[in-house]
């Protein structure tokens, strides 16, 4: 690689960090359950997502990253009984419901871009998040 491919790839790095380095950090670090191995699986996607400028692609990288690093951790192999149970509490939600919750708390959008990219004014998504998480509290209780 050349010295100006680097460089074009460096500026690259850095204004997709300034455009999605938020939403993919906060992803990530759910993803993880690890702020530190968040950062850099974000920093790794990045690097690889340089020459794609899709913010699909970038979640689809950073995703694919943080299964891979949570394969190698041991203690992820087998997921608490609470925690399957309220997987199965998520998959039971209404496919609205659900749809929220996916691009608030795993894709990391606010209300507002998850209302637009959802296709439902600002007010339903609280309303249906609202709706969601107070059905997931009965399982966490």
């Amino acid at each position: 690689m050349s010295r100006r491919d680097r460089a074009a790839g460096e500026v690259l790095v850095r204004r997709l960090f300034t455009e999605h380095g938020a939403a993919l950090l906060a992803y990530a670090s759910r993803l993880l359950g690890d702020h530190t191995q968040g950062a850099e699986v974000v920093q790794e996607a990045l690097v690889r997502a340089a020459f794609t400028d899709t913010r699909a692609d970038l979640f689809e990288a950073v995703r694919d990253l943080a299964v891979a690093r949570l394969r190698t951790r041991p203690q992820a192999v087998m997921p608490a009984t609470g925690s399957m149970e309220m997987l199965r509490a998520v998959e039971a939600l209404p496919p609205e419901e659900r749809a929220v919750l996916n691009a608030l708390y795993f894709q990391g959008r606010n209300v507002k871009e998850a209302a637009t990219t959802l296709g439902m004014p600002a007010e339903t998504v609280k309303t249906r998040s609202y709706q969601a998480l107070r059905h997931l509290r009965g399982v966490s209780a």
